[in-house]
């Protein structure tokens, strides 16, 4: 199969701008082998940005997965129908539920691959899940029987030009994003520390003298307001908001990229900047470490030390009632940086 020419690639993951830059290094790999395949990312909508990072997506395909009752199987109907007239030759899904396999035999595309399930002898190749290494090496298996090349974290684009504020200098900046998403609040899944913990560990770094940059999207609205109300830090010399200055992805890179450390909970920004390759602190409650972070010398990884953890996906869908391990002090933070 590795000898085929495959000219028109269909690939699907749902998921969030991490899920995507998490599966990214599997679209490259398929796209180093096959340098002339024409390469489609079918997504859910609120990820559709990833295609700002990559230059390895051709066209995208937006799906409402989530959309409630009756309109989400429409919308999945709709994608099936398309896919008749497309002429795609090979669709690799990233999928776990039995219901893949079938939307994948119904498309009708020649070569079809995915995650063994009760239902994947529907497809050409079931690949073994494995859950419990790194998520970006769990994808990678996907397109293992198509190529020669082993797994790399993703080269993504980022804004090179991008403007620091003024008597700022590259990489002489921490950067701080909360990285909050509403979506998981609404869910009531809450990965970030709250708004004491950020103005807390700001306050000690720029007692420090460090020079700080606050970054943030508009779900980070709420903390961003909580931090700056604070007069030390808003008035800081060596502290500069950056809240809804990077108005896309490709620039929230670009300053990333400048900086000389990333702090940030499980989100995003954080897959972004382990694909950019600089320093990262990274505050894990919930979620698992192991499965999300690459064990990188420039990735320190911190953790409350809690029984229970990690818990979320594994074992329950949204928090605890107490989230004990969300509860971080800035000493966790500092005690990492020493």
């Amino acid at each position: 199969m590795k000898n085929t020419k495959f000219k028109n690639a269909l690939f699907i993951n749902y998921g969030g701008i991490g899920d995507e830059i998490l599966f990214l290094p599997s679209i490259e790999g398929f796209k180093k082998q096959y340098p002339n395949s024409k390469i489609t990312l079918c997504l859910e909508p609120r990820a559709k940005g990833v295609k700002q990072l990559t230059s390895v997506i051709d066209d995208i395909i937006e799906v409402d997965i989530k959309a409630k009752g009756i309109k989400k199987y429409i919308n999945i109907l709709k994608l099936i129908i398309s896919l008749w007239f497309k002429n795609f030759d090979i669709v690799i899904s990233s999928g776990k539920s039995p219901f893949v396999s079938l939307i994948l035999f119904l498309s009708f595309i020649k070569v079809k691959a995915g995650y063994k399930t009760k239902t994947s002898k529907l497809l050409n190749y079931e690949i073994p899940l494995n859950e419990n290494s790194y998520a970006g090496n769990m994808y990678f298996d996907l397109v293992k029987p198509f190529i020669d090349f082993e797994f790399e974290l993703p080269c993504i684009n980022y804004d090179k030009d991008f403007p620091l504020p003024f008597n700022v200098r590259e990489k002489e900046f921490i950067l701080i994003h909360p990285g909050v998403s509403l979506m998981s609040v609404k869910k009531n899944i809450f990965k970030c520390p709250d708004v004491a913990f950020w103005r807390g560990l700001i306050k000690e770094l720029l007692n420090k003298n460090e020079t700080i940059l606050l970054a943030g999207g508009p779900d980070d609205n709420n903390t961003v307001e909580g931090i700056l109300s604070d007069d030390f830090i808003k008035n800081h010399k060596n502290f500069y908001s950056m809240f809804n200055k990077t108005k896309n992805l490709y620039e929230l890179a670009g300053l990333i990229k400048k900086s000389k450390r990333i702090i940030c909970p499980d989100s995003a920004p954080l897959h972004i900047a382990v694909s950019l390759g600089g320093d990262i602190t990274v505050l894990f409650g919930p979620t698992n470490e192991k499965k999300l972070v690459p064990k990188k010398e420039n990735i320190k990884v911190v953790t409350k030390n809690i029984s229970c953890r990690p818990c979320l996906w594994d074992k329950r869908l949204t928090n605890c009632e107490n989230s004990e391990c969300i509860g971080f002090l800035p000493e966790d933070v500092l005690n990492y940086m020493k």
